[in-house]
């Protein structure tokens, strides 16, 4: 090579000029500058050191490559010819073609060869001498030139042997496809002739089963003229029918030969003779039918003579006359009707037919049918109105029989004094479940989601002061249905007020609640250590619900409490037992267990767990219990900390386990002696729930049948709801249903307690519904039809976002509201004709703009004439896109030509807003 300057070197290297000086110099190298040239021995000196200090081998400091790779590609041209068209046999040559007929290939020939250096030359690290430099330049120059050579020598044998090889392939290809080609036709041939075949022997069995139907079919019609011949022989003969003569005619050959004597016999007789027939059925009838009496024998069985119809007396015997006389006054019937009754029960009661009740039922002003039930105030006034007495029946079922039997139990049992069960009541985040926490060294509110309580929880505390039973409520607004079942069944309600927050719409909701269940009420003040705090400032808050507390003069018992550090703990609980003795709260020890379910849920290895506060007896392992409409044994029964027990007493709540189903939360519990009278008042409970349930939808729909017809179907949004508890799900049925409104109504197809199962998503593919659970999921079959039909399934596990977001889909069905503007006024000054635009008004802009696109109205003598669109708007005789005000234009009225002059344009827009909830 020749010599380079080090910028140039730098520049083919890529690399900056200061870093190639750097490597030169540590080289030991000299070069003065960027200009300075560099010798091709100088170049192997400095590739040299730099392969020493990448840790390469010294050996290959001079340069020289270990190996040299040669590629070599050569394209040539093949012409193939095609195949004849006409037809050769197997095996042997294709016929030539024409010359100029055939394909052309192109064949290309790649090739890579590989020279690698001997182990024997020597890998000295040494730079020799230029003499010695020069001459090992030529020889391996000339190597290399002998070895290039002796590749493209090779190279070229290979390519006209790749080329020969390509030429033998393609014409054995094409010898291939003409086999191919030949035995594909011959398959078709041999298809075509099958086909054929087949088609003519259908054709051949069709025509011989047509002819095989058409003989059968003239055999029996002579087969039948024959035997009617015989028939008719055979009755004109006298001769009684014994034993031996069946048996003989039954033989075929005799039976052919009389069969053709009777049609010789036939022809030969005259034609009056066939009258006769008429007295054959008579004696042919079977001897059976006089066993039922249907017939009777006259003349005996020698007589030769058949069963006989018994002839009736044409005179009326006396006993059979009719003897009932129609009443001359109207019957006056005594009538029980119970709390429900259908029309037709009710019609049944007064011996009249179902539509007199429901004419009478119309005249009233209800649309009632046959099967609808109604209510005893109804029933009696209807029963009254048609003439009869009307009297209450006595409703003591089973039911009945046995609460009356629980309260003569309770009465003979000496009654003990019980702790007092209470409840926290209050608004969210003010510490409710925090305050409970610390009373019982625990700490609930970490795994609540939102730091808020969904359901309501049970507890009795064990303190040095005495026994109690706490309920805490959630805070939130939905479960006001919760709050007030917690309020029932208690007997001290603790009101819990943040001191930096003050009185909240739940805490003045809790109030109302405590005051309609006739509790005292002891007002527990929290967060008191935070600098913020102002209880002064609550107390006044609650003197507005008439809440007074005993330092300000009033009956209500106040303590301040910090639910953090624990101030104000014990007298809290001082105050919970002082009001406990001043109510003197009692029960029954002894006895049947009686109590309140607090709540239920579903679990998915123990079944339904109710949790039960019992209020008197005491509640044993092994009895039978009735829940609403569901009953069972208690199987097991735990306390709040999952501990198993033998038997709870009066305040004290469990969880049992056993039952039949998830009852209501609020539902009573009732211990029953036997599991027969158990299972009757749970299915009279379960029967009657369910047709309110039926009565009610009924009801609904009557009534709304005439608004839905005259106003249109009404949107629905169709929901399938699942909860972890039954309290939950309630609050969520009751916060969902007052979603529905005049447009969208919200429907619940299915709710439960538990997960979500296949027959739920079955449902909701049915109905077109939503899935939504709350603290549950879906099981792997729920899961599959879920992605197989594309249902829309949602979790939740705070009660704030389902209830948005069903209120977001609702607010999406809802029509949107469309307002109107008027954002121009024009005043037509004179008409002209256009052959184009028919008439077109010359208008003078009165009031705001005209714009091209937006919807018109014409008014004349302030009355609307036409409501349509702009087909033009001009100004001289340019288009343009909008007139401002004082400003004289051309209008075109799309589909309009009666515009005359002194008419208005008015020119509005349309807007539309989303409605929301």
């Amino acid at each position: 090579m020749s010599e380079v300057t080090v910028k140039q070197l730098a520049s083919t290297v890529g690399i900056p000029v200061e870093r190639l000086l750097t490597q030169l110099k540590e080289a030991g190298i000299s070069a003065s500058g960027a200009d300075a040239t560099l010798t091709e021995q100088e170049k192997i000196q400095l590739l040299g050191y730099l392969r020493r200090s990448h840790g390469k081998d010294e050996g290959a400091a001079d340069g020289a490559p270990d190996q040299v790779t040669i590629k070599r590609k050569s394209v040539s041209e093949l012409r193939v010819p095609t195949a004849a068209p006409r037809t050769n046999p197997p095996g042997s040559r294709p016929a030539p073609t024409p010359r100029g007929g055939g394909k052309t290939v192109s064949v290309e020939v790649r090739r890579k060869r590989t020279y690698v250096k001997r182990a024997d030359e020597p890998a000295t690290g040494t730079t020799p001498a230029p003499r010695r430099q020069s001459n090992d330049r030529s020889r391996a120059g000339r190597e290399r030139a002998a070895a290039t050579s002796a590749v493209i020598d090779e190279s070229r044998r290979r390519a006209a042997l790749e080329a020969m090889r390509a030429e033998q392939e393609a014409r054995r290809l094409a010898e291939q496809e003409e086999q191919e080609r030949i035995a594909r036709a011959e398959e078709v041939r041999a298809e075509e002739e099958r086909r054929q075949a087949a088609e003519a022997r259908r054709r051949a069995e069709e025509d011989a089963r047509l002819q095989a139907e058409r003989e059968a079919a003239e055999r029996q019609v002579s087969k039948a003229s024959d035997t009617s011949d015989v028939a008719e022989a055979v009755t004109d003969t006298d001769v009684p029918e014994t034993p031996a003569r069946r048996t003989e005619s039954a033989k075929p050959k005799k039976a052919v030969k009389k069969a053709a004597e009777s049609v010789e016999k036939e022809k030969e007789r005259p034609v009056k003779k066939v009258v006769r027939k008429e007295a054959a059925p008579v004696r042919v009838r079977d001897v059976a039918a006089a066993g039922r009496g249907d017939y009777e024998d006259v003349e005996g069985a020698g007589g030769g003579r058949g069963p006989r119809r018994r002839k009736k007396s044409s005179k009326p015997q006396l006993q059979d006359k009719h003897v009932f006389q129609r009443p001359t006054s109207p019957v006056t019937r005594e009538v029980e009707i119970p709390e429900n009754i259908t029309v037709a029960d009710l019609a049944n009661r007064m011996s009249v037919k179902a539509s007199v009740v429901i004419k009478e039922l119309f005249k009233q002003g209800m649309m009632v049918t046959i099967n609808q039930s109604l209510d005893r105030d109804t029933a009696i006034l209807v029963v009254e109105e048609m003439g009869h007495r009307a009297l209450v029946a006595d409703e003591r079922d089973a039911e009945g029989t046995l609460l009356d039997e629980m309260e003569e139990q309770e009465g003979q049992f000496e009654s003990l004094s019980r702790p007092p069960v209470v409840t926290i009541m209050g608004h969210v985040d003010h510490g409710k479940t925090s305050l409970l926490d610390y009373i019982r060294r625990t700490r609930v509110a970490s795994g609540e989601a939102g730091g808020i309580t969904q359901h309501i929880g049970a507890y009795h505390v064990e303190t040095d002061k005495g026994t109690v039973s706490f309920l805490d409520t959630p805070g939130h607004a939905a479960f006001s249905a919760m709050r007030a079942r917690g309020a029932k069944v208690t007997d001290i309600v603790i009101l819990v007020v943040a001191a930096d927050d003050g009185v909240m719409p739940q805490t003045a909701e809790a109030i109302q609640h405590a005051r309609a269940a006739g509790v005292p009420l002891i007002v527990a003040i929290n967060k008191v250590d935070k600098p913020e705090a102002n209880p002064d400032k609550v107390m006044q808050e609650l003197t507005q619900y008439e809440v007074l507390t005993e330092e300000w003069g009033g009956d209500t018992m106040m303590v301040k409490v910090s639910a953090k550090a624990g101030t104000g703990i014990d007298e809290l609980l001082d105050a919970i037992l002082l009001q406990a003795e001043v109510l003197e709260l009692k029960a029954p020890v002894s006895g049947p267990a009686r109590g309140a379910i607090v709540e239920s849920s579903l679990d998915k290895g123990r079944g339904p767990v109710a949790t039960v506060l019992v209020q008197s007896g005491t509640l044993r392992r092994g009895d039978i219990i009735v829940s609403g409409g569901e009953y069972g044994r208690v199987r097991a029964m735990f306390d709040e900390a999952g501990a198993p027990v033998e038997s709870a007493g009066p305040s004290i709540p469990v969880q049992v386990l056993g039952l039949s189903g998830t009852p209501n939360a609020g539902d009573d519990v009732i211990t029953v002696s036997d599991e027969r009278r158990a299972r009757e008042v749970a299915e009279f409970r379960a029967a009657r729930s369910r047709q309110s349930r039926f009565d009610e939808q009924r009801g609904v729909s009557l009534d709304q049948l005439f608004t839905q017809l005259k106003d249109g179907e009404q949107k629905a949004v169709n929901l399938i709801l699942k909860a972890d508890v039954q309290g939950s799900l309630e609050a969520l049925r009751e916060s969902l249903l007052k979603l529905t409104n005049d447009e969208v109504k919200v429907a619940i197809v299915a709710s439960g307690v538990g997960g979500l199962t296949e027959s739920d998503a079955n449902l909701a593919v049915t109905s077109n519904a939503i899935l939504l659970g709350f603290n549950v999921r879906a099981d792997a079959a729920a899961r599959r039809v879920v992605e197989e039909k594309g249902l829309d399934l949602r979790y939740y596990s705070i009660i704030y976002e389902l209830i948005d977001e069903v209120k977001q889909a609702i607010s999406g069905l809802l029509s949107p509201i469309v307002t109107e503007e008027i954002i121009g006024l024009a005043e037509v000054r004179d008409v002209f004709r256009s052959s184009k635009f028919g008439a077109v008004a010359g208008c003078m802009v009165v009031e705001g703009v005209i714009k091209r696109n937006n919807p018109i109205r014409v008014l004349r003598n302030n009355v609307v004439v036409y409501e349509g669109a702009l087909e033009s708007l001009r100004r001289f005789k340019d288009d343009v896109p909008e007139v401002k005000h004082g400003t004289e234009c051309g209008i075109g009225v799309k589909n309009y030509n009666d515009v005359q002059p002194g008419d208005q344009i008015e020119v509005f827009e349309r807007t539309e807003r989303a409605r929301v909830l």
